[in-house]
């Protein structure tokens, strides 16, 4: 079975809600292509090289913290950076930030990094300003919805 694993780092309502978001999308794109896909949803903070590892495809979701990336977030890349690195090239990914202003320096530190890791973007970030609105919402779905398809892709 596919895996997709949702690295997160939610602490405020919205960015709670936003992660609902991309995980009812990336179920129910499995559902549609009536495929298994298991989505693991993991704080930042709790996720594991062995998680990453097992995975076939990943969403990273943060809030932007004085215009980066959070601290919990860049903790759990710097954990499994190096050990990842060769296993895990090309994977699928796809990452939302939720600000209160600025979000785009937060999603090109993560760019950044990931691409050093050498994953496969699906799409470009999905980039929240303020409370979701509904169209914030749809594109949040549409983000897990084409990260799974991805991943089932990949893993057919």
């Amino acid at each position: 079975m596919a895996r997709l694993l949702l690295v997160h780092h939610t602490p405020s309502p919205f960015t709670h809600e936003m992660l609902h978001s991309v995980r009812e999308g990336s179920i129910s794109a499995a559902a549609a292509l009536d495929q298994e896909l298991e989505v693991l949803l993991k704080p930042a903070l709790g996720a594991t090289v062995p998680d990453v590892l097992d995975a076939d495809g990943y969403l990273l979701g943060t809030p932007a913290n004085f215009g980066y990336m959070s601290g919990a977030l860049k903790h759990f890349l710097d954990t499994v950076y190096y050990p990842c690195l060769d296993a895990t090239r090309g994977r699928p990914w796809g990452l939302w930030v939720h600000g209160n202003n600025d979000v785009e320096g937060a999603a090109l530190a993560v760019e950044r990094i990931v691409a050093g890791l050498g994953w496969s973007a699906v799409r470009p970030p999905t980039l929240v300003i303020g409370a979701p609105a509904s169209d914030d919402t749809d594109r949040l779905w549409e983000l897990g919805a084409v990260t799974a398809a991805a991943v089932l892709e990949a893993c057919s």
